[in-house]
């Protein structure tokens, strides 16, 4: 295993992450740090980076350093964009980083940032049509990619902090909003293949502004979930949040709930980008992803196929992550997985459930096992717990929260109506017998494989009038698996209305 450390010196804030790469492509964050340095603050008068700004930003590069090699990082990888790319004081900046934190600095094209961009949006999202709004806080960047390949960017050389900066003096914050619309409208004409996006395309806004913007509405609508990754915003929504934001002045902002102070005097201009962006594309609701530039440079150090070509499939990539790091036994999950859908396919006559529900049983049996690492005994609650708070790429939320629910209660543990209800505006009624059913499945489908053998190698199953006959193939003796799965009947029966007799 690898351990690196990636600094992203952005014109806002500066960010360390530091990431465990392991076998097989996979990577995962085990620290994270930031500051917001306002690197590009100012820069528009003269083009040259400010003494206090760039003093500010070695402090902190210092403070990365230290916490690097305490954490026994094998190598940084540090890239600087808007703000260092137009420097007029690129030279001197960088060579005082490089003699005083020892990091070099690799500054982003323009091209090579749109593609880290992508990067680490398309190989954490299942939407093969999106166009990506990536607000910085010295650039704006438009990247446009259909059926998950690249078709066309655009980077603007202005973003939140440059657009406060260059109407901070008009009379009121509502005023200066929009102005920053207006001004954005008119950048925004000049790209000409925006005319030609797909009808159908989604809009997916990544970067600090998307984040706040959930944290905001999160708090807003009361929502269960803790993760921007994924995360839908309707326009009705957001045009509340945008008016609220350009009628303060930057004090009371401060104090709304959801939003960062450092970013408080900048989320008005940033909100403006959004407003003027989804105006001028027609967009009724757009998408929020966690991940941007970072993820790319994660992706591309754990997995550099991903150059060339994205992952293909994201949910499976994610989940496998998420298994090997657990310390799960990935046979074991991948036969329970095998099972499950199988399963499902011979009982769909019962349960009439359609392929969506397929691919909540598979989240679900990816992860039973996962909280094994916290605790043998209770470990499907530990499994329900660990699914709804980790990162998986490639479902919705609605499909994380369903499939934890499934793992969380597929040992003869009841669906907790405390902990369902907070998920009501999440799930509907007809969720709630779909989980006590595909827990009951995925219960059996564990059972099958209890040895951890593979004895069970695939499974036949007959409905005759009030029974499920199952017959199995089995390899060797499988006497343990078919009475362990035999002991669900009560739940079976329970959940389909028919007796389970198992062969």
């Amino acid at each position: 295993m690898e351990k690196i450390g990636i600094i992203d010196l952005g014109s806002n804030t500066a960010r360390l992450v530091i990431v465990d790469l392991f076998t097989e492509g996979r990577y995962m964050v085990v620290d994270e740090i930031k500051e917001s340095v306002r690197l590009g603050q100012d820069m528009d008068r003269d083009g040259f980076l400010k003494p206090q700004r760039i003093a500010e930003t070695i402090k902190t590069l210092k403070t990365f350093k230290r916490l690097c090699d305490a954490s026994g990082v094998d190598r940084i990888i540090a890239v600087g964009t808007a703000a260092v790319r137009r420097a007029k004081n690129q030279r001197s900046f960088l060579d005082e980083i490089q003699v005083s934190c020892n990091i070099t600095i690799k500054v982003l094209t323009e091209e090579e940032e749109a593609l880290l961009i992508y990067r680490g949006v398309i190989n954490s999202m299942d939407i093969p049509k999106g166009l990506i709004l990536e607000i910085g806080g010295g650039s704006t960047k438009i990247i446009y990619y259909n059926r998950r390949n690249l078709l066309n960017y655009a980077s603007l050389p202005f973003g939140a902090v440059t657009l406060t900066d260059l109407f901070k003096n008009d009379p009121t914050p509502q005023e200066a909003a929009a102005h920053v619309e207006e001004f954005f409208t008119e950048q925004l004409k000049k790209i000409d293949w925006l005319k030609e996006v797909d009808p159908e395309i989604q809009m997916i806004g990544s970067g600090g502004t998307f984040r706040n913007l959930f944290r905001i509405n999160k708090l807003v609508r009361k929502y269960p979930l803790d993760t921007p990754h994924n995360y839908k915003i309707a326009e009705e929504d957001f045009i509340g949040i945008y008016d609220m934001l350009s009628a303060l002045e930057v004090d009371k902002r401060k104090k709304i709930k959801g939003l960062s102070p450092s970013r408080a005097d900048i989320m008005p201009a940033g909100a403006a980008i959004i407003k003027a962006f989804i105006s001028y594309m027609n967009i009724k609701m757009f998408t929020i992803c966690g991940n941007g530039l970072r993820e790319g440079l994660m992706v591309n150090q754990a997995l550099p196929i991903t150059q060339e070509k994205p992952i293909s499939d994201v949910l499976s990539f994610s989940l496998d992550t998420i298994v090997k790091y657990a310390g799960c036994d990935t046979k074991h999950v991948e036969h329970v997985i095998q099972l499950s859908i199988q399963l499902f396919k011979q009982l769909r006559v019962l349960h009439k459930f359609s392929r969506q529900y397929l691919k909540i049983l598979k989240i679900a049996a990816s992860m039973h096992d996962v909280g094994q690492r916290v605790r043998y005994y209770n470990h499907a609650r530990h499994s329900w717990y660990m699914t709804l708070n980790s990162a998986i790429y490639g479902a919705t939320h609605r499909e994380i929260v369903l499939a934890a629910f499934v793992a969380g209660c597929h040992n003869r543990e009841d669906i907790p109506m405390n902990e369902w209800q907070k998920y009501k505006d999440i799930v509907n009624e007809e969720d709630f017998d779909a989980v006590k059913k595909l827990g009951v499945l995925l219960r059996i489908a564990e059972s099958l494989d209890r040895t951890r053998c593979g004895m069970v190698t695939g499974l036949n199953c007959d409905v005759l009038g009030d029974s499920v006959i199952m017959k199995t193939e089995v390899v060797g003796d499988a006497a343990l698996e078919l009475r362990d799965a035999a002991n669900a009947n009560p739940e079976f029966k329970r959940a389909f209305r028919k007796n389970l007799e198992i062969l």
